[in-house]
């Protein structure tokens, strides 16, 4: 059996090794680049991909891998977004991707961001480097004051919610598929209407579905509390951008969290050092001294990273044995 992987990081490759080491019987290719309809020659011979890029799966790249009679492909992420489903189903596409890689990476990185936000660290920084070590008038909020909205209940909203309790925030939570537990608790309100107007801070864990995209907008802005934090670490479309730089100029928020960006395909993971930053309003949003923006890295840890390869070559190799697997995605 033979599996081909796209896009290999140097950070993935220790994480390869110990899944080749523990299964000798697959031979494993790979190449830095990203699968495209010219690099999808280098899978020729292999069972399946294995595939990880925020470059669009089109239905020419697809057309290419089944031209090669490859029509499995497991992905090291959760999306599928970018995906031409269509065109995967009319080829006969298996496809995985995975699901839960650590939800506790990305709660924890929601959670670290928005306590650094209220205490506004990243004002004191600036003062601290220019030696300016006097208090006022960078005074903080502390995080168990706050009443904090959880928008999605899914395994990282649940993580983050744990968290916040351990800092012994309010919560309030709301998602149309209730989780026993949270439900339980009585955590959950009846609707986002409800939950913006309770929340001293608002936090995303939704994922980018049609209904979803610019929740987070003007008109939702407005029934928010003045001085709410917004935290984004799930996907860039759910907000409006323009919405939020508003708020912000007004202070109707007193600052954002984003991990994520409407537009960062292309500007996130590149180095513009000594270049020409592409993006006015992403520039405008990093410089603020309230606003703390990440580059999609969230989920960036080494167990996030050894899961996301160890699954993903898993998946192949069970879609390639014609077996079940937990992380096969219906389409």
């Amino acid at each position: 059996m033979k599996i081909f992987a796209y896009g290999i990081r140097d950070d993935e490759k220790p994480s390869l090794k110990e899944w080749e080491n523990a299964h000798p019987d697959v031979e494993v290719g790979y190449t830095q680049e990203l699968l495209t309809p010219q690099t999808a020659k280098q899978a020729a011979g292999s069972n399946g991909v294995v595939v990880y890029q925020q470059l669009p799966y089109t239905a020419e790249t697809l057309q290419a891998l089944a031209d090669q009679g490859i029509h499995q492909m497991s992905l090291r992420n959760v999306g599928i977004d970018n995906i031409d489903l269509d065109a995967a189903k009319k080829l006969g596409f298996k496809i995985s991707n995975v699901a839960a890689y650590s939800p506790n990476a990305i709660a924890e990185h929601a959670a670290i961001q928005l306590a650094r936000v209220l205490r506004r660290t990243k004002e004191l920084d600036a003062k601290i480097a220019k030696r300016d070590l006097r208090w006022a008038p960078t005074i903080g909020r502390e995080v168990r004051m706050q009443t904090i909205g959880v928008v999605g209940t899914g395994r990282i909203g649940r993580v983050l919610i744990h968290i916040l309790q351990g800092f012994g925030a309010k919560i309030v939570a709301y998602d149309i598929y209730k989780n026993p537990d949270i439900e339980k608790q009585g955590l959950y309100v009846d609707s986002v209407d409800e939950l913006l107007a309770q929340s001293d801070v608002v936090s995303l864990h939704v994922p980018s579905v049609k209904e979803n995209i610019h929740m987070i907008n003007k008109d939702s802005i407005a029934k928010m509390k003045d001085g709410a934090v917004l935290v984004n670490v799930a996907r860039g479309d759910l907000v409006d951008t323009d919405a939020l730089v508003a708020a912000l100029d007004s202070g109707k928020l007193a600052g954002a969290v984003l991990d994520v960006y409407e537009n960062e395909v292309g500007i996130f993971n590149e180095d513009w050092e000594g270049k020409k930053f592409p993006d006015d309003r992403l520039n405008d949003l990093i410089d603020r001294p309230n606003v703390l923006v990440t580059p999609h890295t969230a989920f960036y840890t080494t167990k996030a990273v050894l899961e996301m390869v160890h699954q993903s070559f898993d998946a192949a190799v069970a879609f390639a044995k014609g077996e079940e697997t937990r992380n096969a995605v219906k389409y």
